[in-house]
């Protein structure tokens, strides 16, 4: 089998001689790996140096080499794993290394970049200009096919476009520069405005401060005072005159509530007016059952005896009930508020004798003492009042402002705090992009992308515009994907990834979800929207917030070298 095997390579070409006059390396090896193949007597398998195997089994198309690596420039190898069969038959040793230690055929690709491709396509007859613009890849000529040598070509049109994207790149990188000073003034002016508030805060507290004090005088002095009755007489006065702005009350209601009444029952005549038309012109041999019912219903109604609101004794008597005292023949209201002035009044009448200074030291001294009697429980307290009176009413309400002004600043202080406080990326880079949106036509719907706000999906059809999720976190993902020649891609490497959750619930699914990953970009674009699983959105974003430019903190998993 192995001596078949090296006859058919050797018809096809002598690999190992055709490429040893340029630099001693056999065909397929890359200049990192040029140092396993120095030696003219024997070869080293690379990651199993207790094999060694003369140097002419080098690329006869059969694996010697555990790891592959006697088969740098054929496809002999390519199908090996520690699986294999002949390793099980021809090497009994269980610590070899089965892993393939080159990373495949080296294409040396002159006038453009050097590359590796897999083995697999070595010599299977098709021109991987791709990854192998020199066409060595096959280099066997199989079946008389040749691949020509076109990277000159090849070359000049990636440098051409890689210049684009170098220009690109670079212009993002200026482009975050710009957005991170923006988002530096952001955080200054946040930082300003929350000193502003804390003076505002220490303003208002002692503020407070003051109005309780204020008010705890005012309550103070409202407790010694010796409060006169209202209005001239004794008690049976001040009785008299409450019920009498009570029953007053109670007749002005009586007058509304009548009006009421009054207005009630022309509606009620009216509309028994329209339903007995109703029921003398309806035709009885029309089926229509909801009108049989409505016209039973009011046969029914019509049937009932009510009571006779406009019964002339009950007018009458409402009448005399809403008319004034004493016009209704009522209560002399004014016998009972002419009553001799109590014994209280003449206490207040003798200051009128003092002199304006000796009674207003009079005044501050008894209600001092009786303040001081009241605190100590030496004499009961003022009955209290329904309502306070107005000093107190005031000192209050001038409190619960100030307390209500400390709230809101308090508040805003927290919001802010929280704003300085979150997490806007690397650079705080984010800050500067908060709440602008860019958005994607894709065909049957619009996806649109608020920066650090929310993702959602607009229907042309339907008008209906669905959340695919609110802002969560920013992650980091590695992705490998082939780069676009236009440079619109993830390429290979970390990359950095908006969380958006908890969007519209799916039908009988999760709540919607969106994944924003983004690499280095002129401006902000959305590239790609797929939707992976059930309600599971993946967008593709280019974005100059993850460039990388000199003077630039790197931005973490935005390596440019890596997109390109």
């Amino acid at each position: 089998m192995r001596s078949s095997t090296k006859y058919v390579s050797l018809l096809l070409a002598t690999p190992y001689l055709v490429q040893a006059a340029d630099n001693a390396r056999p065909r397929g090896v890359g200049p990192e790996f040029g140092k396993y193949y120095k030696s003219t007597d024997f070869f080293t398998c690379i990651t199993s140096p207790s094999i060694k195997i003369p140097i002419s089994h080098i690329n006869d198309d059969f694996c010697d080499c555990p790891d592959g690596s006697d088969e740098p420039g054929t496809s002999a190898c390519s199908y090996l794993s520690p699986l294999s069969p002949q390793l099980l038959n021809e090497n009994s040793a269980t610590d070899l290394n089965a892993t393939i230690a080159l990373p495949g055929f080296y294409c040396k690709n002159k006038g453009h970049q050097p590359s590796y491709v897999p083995f697999l396509s070595v010599n299977d007859g098709v021109c991987d200009y791709d990854l192998c613009c020199d066409g060595s890849d096959e280099w066997a000529k199989v079946g008389g096919h040749s691949c020509p040598d076109k990277c000159k070509e090849i070359g000049k049109d990636w440098r051409k476009k890689d210049e684009v994207r170098q220009r690109a790149l670079g212009n993002g990188a200026k482009k975050r520069k710009e957005l991170v000073q923006q988002a530096d003034r952001l955080r200054q002016e946040i930082q300003d405005r929350i000193q502003t508030i804390v003076t505002q805060l220490e303003g208002a507290s002692l503020k407070i401060k003051g109005f309780e004090n204020q008010l705890d005088e005012v309550e103070r002095q409202e407790r010694g005072r010796m409060v006169r009755s209202k209005g001239k007489g004794n008690r049976v006065t001040v009785l008299a005159g409450l019920t009498k702005g009570r029953i007053e009350e109670l007749r002005e209601a009586l007058i509304e509530v009548r009006g009421h009444k009054d207005q009630y029952r022309d509606r009620i005549v009216e509309l028994e007016e329209i339903l007995s038309k109703f029921k003398e012109e309806y035709n009885p041999n029309f089926n229509d059952e909801g009108v049989k019912r409505a016209v039973r219903a009011w046969e029914d109604y019509a049937a009932k005896e009510t009571a006779d609101l406009e019964d002339p004794a009950y007018i009458r008597d409402l009448d005399e009930m809403t008319k004034p005292d004493p016009d209704g023949g009522g209560i002399e209201w004014e016998e009972w508020e002419k009553q001799d002035d109590s014994d209280v009044d003449l206490i207040y009448k003798l200051e009128a004798y003092l002199p304006p200074s000796l009674r207003t030291w009079i005044d501050d001294k008894m209600q001092a003492a009786r303040a001081f009697l009241v605190e100590n429980g030496m004499l009961a307290a003022s009955a209290k009042s329904d309502t306070e009176s107005k000093a107190v009413a005031d000192a209050r309400s001038a409190l619960k402002s100030a307390e209500d002004d400390l709230k809101k600043i308090r508040d805003n202080l927290k919001k802010h705090e929280e704003d300085l406080a979150y997490d806007f990326g690397v650079d705080d880079v984010f800050r500067s992009m908060k709440g602008q949106c860019v958005s994607k036509d894709s065909g049957e719907y619009t996806y649109e992308l608020c920066w650090m706000d929310k993702t959602s999906q607009k229907s042309k059809k339907g008008h209906s515009n669905t959340g695919l999720g609110n802002f969560a976190r920013i992650e980091s993902i590695t992705v490998d994907d082939e780069l676009p020649p236009d440079g619109k891609g993830l390429g290979s490497g970390e990359r950095v990834v908006l969380k958006y959750e908890n969007g519209q619930h799916c039908w009988n699914g999760p709540a919607r979800s969106t994944a924003v990953i983004l690499a280095c970009a002129e401006e902000n674009e959305i590239w790609k929207v797929v939707e992976e699983e059930k309600c599971v959105y993946r967008m593709e974003v280019g974005s100059p917030a993850v460039c990388v430019g000199n003077g630039s903190k790197k931005e973490k998993g935005s390596e440019v070298k890596d997109e390109l």
